[in-house]
């Protein structure tokens, strides 16, 4: 045994061959991405190991068999030797393919509305099952007997109560109709209602407002670059295959 394989940790050993942990996280990259989740779960990772190991047992089976001898067994190592060179040598053509600075602004300046950002409002809001309740809270906001947040910490209904009512940042066509009107309408620091709706009897205060604008190169840039590299590729791809179609092709 090599000092080299000393180092690395094995394990599992199968007729006499050593599985090492590098073997096993590289097999553990085929992993389908919706189960990668689960791969810090040590019974999946096991079970992973099981399978792994199972591979290796089936595989010396086939030596003893000498499958390697049949027919079937050559041609599928020829169709994984030419999948294996396509994918390599796709990788390497596709490397032409770049987005420079320049291009990704000129697009941004091309397609700006694309790029467009709806009106939102940041808010808060207290939820009541009544309408006599709503304005019995609201008449104690506005005697500054509760703040707005302390009122929703003790009185609503919403689960956002516990964080003084904070909704966030929400643009139109998020809340139900009644509440998204009344919320776009408000004055900034007003607390309007009762606003029913099919959920109760909202107070809600407006903290800020923000105009329908475009979203910064900055903003936008990752998305551009991209939707840019995407087309590139596809070019270099297409054409390629045209090169290589005149190279290897012979016609019918």
């Amino acid at each position: 045994m090599s000092q080299e394989t000393n180092k690395k940790e094995v394990v599992a050993v199968v007729a006499g061959e050593e599985i090492t942990q590098e073997e096993f996280n590289f097999f553990l990259q085929a992993v389908p991405r919706e189960q990668q989740a689960y791969l810090a779960n040590p019974q999946f990772r096991q079970q992973c190991l099981d399978q792994f190991i199972a591979l290796r047992l089936y595989a010396k089976l086939g030596e003893e068999l000498k499958l390697e001898e049949t027919e079937e067994f050559q041609t599928m190592i020829a169709n994984a030797k030419r999948d294996i060179l396509a994918q390599i040598a796709m990788r390497e053509t596709l490397k032409a393919a770049s987005v420079s600075e320049e291009e990704a602004a000129a697009y941004y300046e091309e397609n700006k509305e694309q790029y467009k950002k709806g009106e939102t409002v940041r808010a808060k809001h207290i939820l009541t099952e009544t309408e006599e309740k709503c304005a019995e809270i609201l008449a104690a906001i506005e005697k500054n007997e509760k703040s707005f947040e302390d009122a929703a910490k003790e009185f609503s209904t919403c689960p956002s109560g516990a964080k003084g009512g904070d909704l966030g940042a929400f643009g139109r066509g998020q809340m139900v109709k009644e509440f998204e009107d009344a919320a776009f309408s408000a004055e900034i620091g007003a607390v309007v209602g009762p606003v029913k709706t099919q959920f109760g009897y909202h107070l809600i205060k407006v903290e800020e407002k923000n105009e329908a604008q475009i979203a910064s190169f900055d903003e936008a840039a990752a998305s551009i670059r991209r939707i840019l590299l995407q087309k590139k590729q596809k070019e270099v791809y297409d054409a390629k295959v045209a090169e290589l179609r005149g190279k290897y092709m012979e016609e019918k």
